[in-house]
């Protein structure tokens, strides 16, 4: 058995660590309609604008919501949250965390929800840019913007713009 070194370890892990973060699967800087990875779910740019509307810049461009201007940041009952461009469910109500931050906080996605990029400063709809760069989060079918992973209150929590999912009540 081979003994692996401390330093080739810590080597090895912030080579992965600098590669995962520059893989683009589907970047926020690739100009739109340009991005490399072919979604199950296309649309034109006029069909986007008409099924999304007010939503649009967010999923779209990549834009960020003002805090607390969807109210689904505040949803407490069970249920799901799908991807409004297409569909797919992104989020369980079971790995929501209450923040009243103004967005909707998670501590986990669904698997095969989502691909992710590294987005570098997210400036918000005022003009802030209060991260210098963090992990982007778009859906994994349609290629639309949700969110991003960033340290909140101490924790690493997916932090999603309520007008990129609608909520889906759990039936009984």
């Amino acid at each position: 058995m081979t003994k692996i070194q401390r330093r080739e370890l810590l080597a090895g892990t912030v080579a992965a660590t600098a590669l995962t973060l520059t893989s683009r699967s589907a970047s926020a800087d690739v100009p739109a309609g340009r991005d490399p990875f072919t979604y199950e779910v296309q649309r034109t740019d006029a069909e986007w604008r008409e099924l999304l509307g007010d939503s649009y810049p967010i999923m779209r461009e990549g834009k960020t919501e003002k805090p607390f201007s969807n109210d689904t940041w505040a949803e407490a009952r069970e249920g799901e949250y799908r991807c409004r461009g297409c569909d797919l469910v992104h989020y369980s109500s079971f790995t929501k965390v209450a923040l009243a931050k103004g967005w909707l906080f998670f501590t986990a996605s669904e698997p095969n929800s989502q691909l992710m990029s590294q987005d570098g400063p997210n400036v918000m709809a005022d003009g802030n840019s209060p991260f210098d760069v963090t992990i982007e989060v778009h859906c994994r079918r349609c290629g639309s913007h949700t969110g991003h992973i960033l340290k909140v209150d101490g924790r690493t929590l997916h932090c999603i713009n309520g007008a990129s999912l609608d909520f889906i009540e759990a039936t009984a």
